[in-house]
């Protein structure tokens, strides 16, 4: 019998999930899927957000596929539709619209919202926030903050952490005055040492963007003669026109709850992904999977193909956790972090190497263990970055000699500025998705010969858009190596 399969949200791993069990199942002989999303839009990249508050995309470019992809599929996708709750017992969905779904297996892929710290004045009596503050998250808070932008106007940014800085970037590009206050003594905590986040925070300030740590917002009002104002915990105000909250996530797990599923910080989920309900699953941001809740998107990417797999395929797999290598995505700024970045100076299995050039904006710092690298920090170093990024994913052995790693000096390594020709088959170029090189020659030799003919043949540069410009090497090589 076919399996009916309802997925609770239209972010980044509802979508996947859709595509991987139609690719799994094209005819819908084993599985039809029905997507319900709350945001009035077809599915998009979130990813590419901090380029359209930069002004460098349009929205429209964020779609994830053409608008009629999914019904030239038939496959069933409703937008604007909340789902208001789950009955269990019946097996089905009840939306905001009045509709009631059936299912053989539901799936929450429902993502997570901003989370809004405790300000006094930010938020209206109902809880959203008042105007003139964006708590940044989708498609509709970037159009709120491109409207308000311009040269000269104030932004405060709340929130020093990747999407934070990603947002500030964005709008210093449009002229803005920006300011990021940041509750800890550096930006990016998660992600950098106070070696580096001393760099980046130089870096912020050198291209024009002012940087408050250690400071807390308490309230936001408006002044008859100088305006809105954001007022900190000593005392001091900022001028705003305009506050992007992006101090953090809290996952969607309301419906969830309500529906008797175990949650904690997210739905709780085995390897499986399946919740406490047999015939429940969750996947993405909404998802706690051994004690973690994972924020990013290649996580919830394969979290999708291994639902899919377990819905569609003829025997079960597992997820094992995903080894997340962020990158920070904002002009002029080159920041990868992996793995583990603090060690404990009385830890001697680690073997710890460091390279600091502050005036010239860069910084590296590499953690070995057991000859694998266990974690590091590059800023500013975009010419090792795929070689440390390879040697990370694949566990391979470092070199005997360690500094070679952030010099950029390996013999037959992989960079990103390396020639194509020298990578190996199965260097990954795209992480989000993790395709390697082996794949985007196959899809080459498959009749795919341009950068966007492989991005649909093996969805390379779909996700953060990071290895874009190795993806177009990689062409440039085939091109000239069949000619």
């Amino acid at each position: 019998m076919t399996k009916r399969v309802v997925i609770v949200g239209n972010g980044m791993a509802g979508a996947r999930l859709q595509e991987e069990l139609h690719r799994r199942d094209p005819g819908g002989e084993r599985v039809t899927s029905v997507v319900i999303g709350e945001e009035p839009t077809a599915a998009y990249n979130r990813i590419l957000m901090s380029n359209v508050v930069a002004g460098r995309i349009r929205p429209a470019d964020t779609m994830i596929r053409a608008e009629n992809w999914y019904r030239e599929r038939n496959l069933q996708t409703h937008v604007g539709v909340r789902v208001e709750r789950v009955d269990r017992a019946a097996q089905t969905v009840h939306c905001s619209d009045g509709t009631v779904h059936r299912y053989d297996k539901l799936v929450f892929a429902t993502g997570s919202r901003s989370f809004v710290p405790p300000i006094a004045g930010a938020l209206d009596d109902e809880g959203a926030p008042v105007p003139g503050v964006v708590a940044f998250r989708n498609l509709a808070d970037c159009e709120s903050i491109v409207s308000a932008l311009g040269k000269g106007v104030r932004v405060v940014v709340v929130g020093g952490g990747l999407l934070g800085l990603e947002a500030a970037r964005g709008a210093l590009l449009q002229g803005a005055a920006v300011t990021v206050v940041h509750p800890r003594s550096h930006p990016m905590e998660k992600q950098l040492d106070s070696a580096g986040g001393a760099v980046l925070t130089r870096i912020l300030r050198e291209i024009g963007m002012d940087v408050v740590l250690g400071g807390r917002v308490s309230a936001i009002r408006d002044d008859p003669q100088t305006g809105r104002e954001v007022v900190l915990t000593d005392g001091s105000t900022l001028g705003a026109d305009l506050v992007i909250v992006a101090a953090g996530i809290a996952p969607n797990t309301e419906v969830a709850a309500e529906a008797g599923l175990a949650v904690d910080h997210g739905i709780v989920v085995d390897d499986e992904l399946r919740t406490s309900d047999r015939a429940v699953y969750a996947i993405g941001e909404c998802a706690q999977h051994r004690n973690i809740v994972y924020g990013l998107v290649q996580p919830g990417w394969e979290m999708a193909e291994t639902v899919a797999e377990n819905l569609v395929g003829e025997s079960l797999v597992g997820y094992e956790g995903t080894q997340q290598i962020l990158r920070l995505k904002a002009h002029d700024i080159d920041l990868a972090s992996m793995g583990e970045i603090d060690t404990d100076p009385n830890d001697l299995e680690a073997e710890v190497m460091t390279l600091s050039d502050p005036h010239r904006g860069r910084y590296a710092k590499v953690v070995v263990r057991k000859d694998r690298i266990a974690g590091a920090v590059l800023l500013g170093n975009p010419e090792v970055v795929g070689t440390i990024s390879q040697l990370f994913d694949s566990g391979a052995p470092v070199p005997t000699d360690r500094m070679r790693l952030l010099l950029g000096h390996l013999v037959g390594g992989a960079t990103e500025s390396a020639s194509p020709a020298q990578m190996p088959g199965d260097a990954i170029i795209c992480r989000c998705n993790t395709v390697s090189k082996k794949n985007l020659t196959d899809a080459w030799r498959k009749g795919a010969r341009s950068a966007g003919a492989m991005a649909d043949a093996t969805r390379a540069t779909t996700g953060c858009g990071s290895c874009q410009s190795v993806v177009d090497g990689l062409c440039e090589w085939l091109k000239t190596a069949d000619a």
